[in-house]
């Protein structure tokens, strides 16, 4: 009898402890640290289950018995790992492919849930288009349209001229597709924003001007025959202390699709940041809209960080979009409390998606155009997915002296507004403008690579009243041509008849060893009346071995660019040679930023049906 109740016993026990569970907590994030959203976590043989946060956390009750978890997202190469002692498992996924109902059926789930199951995850990260197979509303990202610059024959059109732009939406929003497991749209690369979204260690000005400027010549890496000209602009760092006050309003989009975890939770995640880094003498004030606008937090102090984190925090998602209503109201609120040589600033967080009131482009960008020459710079900041609306986001930054960033994590988040807080915020030079005249003696034709929204008629670049790009304290801009030497023969030249009436024989031009003569004007933030100087470039080229850092970088990030939208100037461009380029132009690379590219132009890689082709051409 003993013998059974103790028996009894055991068994009891081993059922208690059967039904005990503990808490398994962690992290999940990609090859490259970022953390990724509605991973979904299990525990096998059992139904519970759970996803992770827009910051890549989840938290799951597992019972005591459970030898390990399994973590399985689309584009992904499942994990699963076997659970020790710790509480805390934190996860690196590597991009891969990954049969999500092969998964969830090896782990016995019920056959009617797996497909439930699976259909929900796919849904949930889709970020283009959700196929019309599946019944589910279509989602559509709306972007400008990008045709690339043709060659410019020198002796027809020896001159050419484009804004600044120190935009660096375009690479994050890259990434973002990349790290979901698609290519992105061909219009959502604008290869100048990508090569701008990194430091470059050019020199700094030590002049009366704001700006510095540095040239460098050598061969081009995907078009042998051709040159490749980089132009670096280095503005004035302003140390943190001596920057002016500034007189902030946050305009933040509540309406109902900004509910989206990726969206509002994230973007009082990124403004949080911001409010760190204010000064007593720095006043915000919050202006939301949804149906309506409204003002939800008056004129604060820097150093009162709770108050305004505390209206950050109630904040709620709901209702239309009433886009032009919010600026307006913005626009009052910061010129009523206007600082005389402050930094008056006006920043916008949305998802673009406007569709009450002032909602088209055309209008917008008068509404920012006349809102401008109030001396009000305008920062915008995009978030979210699905229905992202770039095209009109581009549209208001371009126009309202700003510029424009994609938050598509706390990371980027970070960067704009902790390590690059004086660039994103406060302006030293607006209406940067470049123009060149190449020397038809030493160039038979050139390219402009990107900056095709950014490009100026020549009289634009002597008209004061024409916007251009703004250049923050600290930024760097960079941009590169390709040149067809004179002399020289290529595909991409179209046939030409020589003008009558004009000198196209380079022998007949001033025997000059100059390429080219650079032009920059600018304004100071306080001005409207522009200043000029040039910068005379001699036909100097070097071996690309012996080019720096900045150029070799640089020069990688333009080729993955022409790549990802599959460009017809791309020449022998491939990923490979991406790569092994990037590879030997990391230079410091404190942040990671360059190593990331590196595991993104892999991804790609990965992804891009179209290498093969592309290593045949």
């Amino acid at each position: 009898m003993k013998i059974k109740i103790v028996l009894l016993l055991i068994a009891a026990l081993s059922a208690f402890s059967m039904l005990q569970t503990r808490k398994i907590s962690g992290v999940v994030t990609n090859e490259n640290g970022i953390p990724l959203a509605d991973v979904m976590v299990m525990v096998e043989k059992t139904l519970p289950h759970t996803k992770t946060d827009s910051l890549g956390r989840y938290e799951i009750q597992v019972p005591a018995y459970a030898a390990s978890l399994t973590f399985v997202i689309p584009g992904y190469t499942s994990k699963k790992v076997t659970l020790g002692t710790s509480n805390v498992v934190n996860i690196t996924f590597a991009t891969g492919k990954t049969d999500l109902t092969d998964v969830l059926t090896k782990s016995r789930y019920p056959k009617h849930k797996v497909t439930g199951i699976v259909a929900n995850m796919e849904m949930s990260t889709a970020t283009f288009a959700v196929p019309a197979q599946r019944h589910q509303p279509l989602e559509t990202e709306n972007y400008n349209p990008v045709n690339e610059n043709g060659f410019q024959i020198a002796s027809q059109t020896p001159v050419t001229a484009f804004s600044v732009d120190v935009d660096r939406a375009s690479y994050s929003n890259t990434r973002r597709f990349l790290n979901s497991g698609q290519m992105p749209p061909v219009d959502a690369v604008r290869i100048e924003e990508m090569i701008n979204y990194f430091d470059y260690e050019y020199v700094g000005p030590s002049g009366a001007h704001p700006i510095a400027v540095s040239t460098e010549m050598t061969e081009s890496p995907w078009n042998p025959g051709l040159k490749l000209l980089h132009i670096g602009l280095q503005a004035k760092h302003i140390p943190m202390k001596e920057l002016p006050a500034s007189n902030l309003v946050f305009l933040i989009d509540v309406s109902g699709s900004m509910s989206d975890q990726n969206k509002l939770p994230l973007l009082k995640q990124a403004f949080k940041l911001l409010v760190d880094q204010l000064r007593p003498q720095d006043k915000v004030s919050i202006v939301v809209y949804a149906g309506a606008a409204g003002e939800i937090l008056k004129p604060t102090s820097g150093s009162e960080k709770m108050t305004i984190k505390e209206a950050l925090d109630g904040l709620e998602a709901g209702g239309s979009t009433a886009g032009g209503e919010g600026i307006e109201l913005a626009y009052k609120l910061a010129k009523d409390n206007f600082l005389k040589n402050g930094n008056n600033r006006v920043i916008l967080a949305t998802d673009g998606d406007f569709n009450v009131g002032v909602s088209s482009e055309a209008a917008l960008q008068r509404l920012i155009e006349e809102k401008r020459k109030e001396g009000i710079f305008l920062s915008i900041m995009g978030f979210g997915m699905g229905n992202y609306k770039d095209s009109h986001i581009e549209t208001l930054a371009d126009k309202g002296n700003g510029n424009y960033a994609y938050i598509d994590n706390i990371q980027e988040a970070r960067k704009e507004f902790i390590q690059e807080f004086g660039g994103t915020l406060f302006t030293v030079a607006k209406d940067v403008k470049i123009q060149i005249e190449f020397n038809p003696r030493h160039v038979k034709a050139y390219r402009l690579i990107g900056y095709e929204n950014r490009a100026l008629k020549n009289e634009e670049f002597h008209d004061d009243k024409k916007d251009a790009g703004e250049m923050g304290s600290g930024h760097t801009v960079t941009a590169l041509y390709e040149i067809v030497p004179a002399g020289s023969e290529s595909h991409y030249l179209a046939k030409n008849d020589p003008l009558k009436y004009q000198k196209t024989d380079a022998s007949e031009i001033g025997k000059t060893d100059e390429m080219l003569t650079l032009k920059i004007r600018y304004k100071k933030p306080d001005s409207e009346v522009s200043t000029l100087f040039d910068l005379p470039v001699k036909n100097a080229s070097k071996p690309f071995a012996s080019c720096s850092e900045n150029l070799r970088f640089a020069s990688a990030v333009a080729e993955f660019g022409l790549l990802l939208r599959n460009s017809e100037f791309k020449g022998k461009a491939d990923y490979k040679d991406v790569l092994a380029r990037a590879k030997t132009a990391l230079g410091k690379d404190e942040e990671g930023y360059r190593a990331e590219f590196i595991q993104l132009v892999k991804t790609a890689e990965a992804l891009d049906g179209r290498k093969e082709v592309v290593r045949r051409d």
